[in-house]
């Protein structure tokens, strides 16, 4: 969600009397490769660009297919194959061994349906998101190639699809919360390539406390681009917490702070009593991640004093409360204390297990659809 904010403000900043634009998206992975689906790159005809489609080997020759589909004023797709030890292949040496399409659409500001503007509408949702773009289509509609839709209505009138048949795979796609590429053919025989994007919203974190730990915390977690806000004592903050965070309120205010599917909540006031207060709070909210700092014994007591008021409340089998929180990595400082922190909620929002990458069997990300 970073990569497509700063995408959107250098769109914004374009002087339209001196410059053009494309859009590369990646819209196709096979194998191994450092982007997923939805990784962009957003060029202008200068020769700058915002983003990118790959971890380097890629945005050179990127940055002249964009600058050929501005010049040519058309959409394309170009595959990058780097599974063969070619040594005169884009991108071979350099990690990629994998199969990449990256559709170049070029930006015409004048049209309120552009892929920026659609993805736009996206960008402030709390809720996952489909758009969906045509990244194969039939001489016949060749105008419609890379054009980003936010309705299946609207694809469908521009295909000739079925509604109901583009709609089969949306339920799956979003209960599974994965991009997929799905093939049609309408009534008149013309085929079609969809690919159903997921966007997901940033993540939101609320922390609970005002320490210098929670200073450090935020200056980790700022630059991952989430939506930050913090509750404690205001004179104990430092400027960048000001500058950088969503919002801040006292202790008392922390439960007005709007959560959902997508928020985790940080307790680490290093006050028992504001601690016990909100974790009874939010552990009956449904909020995918709660961390409490501090050792195991401290979680322990708040049980047992949770026991007597409130006989619901299970800490230990509670999937969502990590106690003591973050991931094992031997953390000491404030600074890398906010890694194992972040780390951890990383691994929870993405639905991974935090363990280290040479045990995973199989690809690295998961396979999409």
């Amino acid at each position: 969600m970073k990569e497509i904010e700063k995408i959107i403000r250098r769109h914004d900043q374009i002087d339209w009397t001196q410059e053009k634009t494309a859009l590369g998206t990646v819209v196709r992975v096979e194998a191994s490769a450092y982007r997923r689906i939805g990784a962009r790159m957003y060029v202008s005809s200068n020769g700058n660009w915002e983003g990118g489609i790959s971890g380097g080997c890629l945005e050179g020759d990127a940055l002249k297919r964009a600058l050929i589909a501005i010049s040519k004023n058309k959409s394309s797709v170009v595959v990058y194959d780097t599974m063969e030890d070619d040594a005169h292949q884009i991108g071979v040496g350099l990690g990629c061994n994998g199969i990449i399409e990256v559709m170049f659409t070029p930006i015409d500001p004048r049209d309120a349906q552009n892929p920026i503007e659609m993805i736009r509408h996206k960008v402030s949702s709390r809720r996952l998101n489909l758009v969906y773009q045509i990244i194969a289509a039939p001489d016949s509609n060749e105008m419609n190639l890379g054009k980003v839709y936010e309705e299946i209505n609207d694809l469908a009138r521009d295909t000739r699809i079925n509604p109901a048949t583009l709609a089969i795979e949306k339920e799956d796609i979003l209960d599974q919360q994965k991009s997929k590429v799905c093939s049609f053919t309408n009534s008149l025989g013309d085929a079609y390539t969809i690919l159903y994007e997921c966007l997901m919203p940033k993540t939101r974190v609320i922390c609970i406390g005002d320490n210098y730990d929670v200073n450090a915390f935020i200056e980790v977690a700022h630059p991952l681009g989430w939506e930050i806000h913090v509750a404690g004592k205001k004179r104990k903050m430092n400027k960048y917490i000001f500058d950088h965070a969503a919002s801040i309120s006292s202790y008392e205010a922390a439960v007005d702070i709007p959560v959902d599917s997508y928020t985790a909540v940080i307790l680490m006031s290093h006050d028992y009593k504001t601690d016990l207060d909100l974790l009874q709070h939010y552990i009956h909210i449904d909020v995918p991640y709660i961390g409490l700092l501090g050792p195991k014994k401290r979680m322990e007591k708040m049980q047992n004093e949770l026991n007597v008021v409130d006989i619901d409340i299970d800490l230990y089998n509670a999937e969502n409360l990590h106690a003591p929180v973050g991931l094992d990595i031997g953390a000491e400082s404030p600074e890398e204390i906010a890694v194992s922190i972040i780390s951890e909620i990383l691994s929870v929002m993405r639905n991974r297990n935090g363990k280290k990458l040479r045990y995973r069997k199989g690809p690295i990300h998961k396979r999409e659809m």
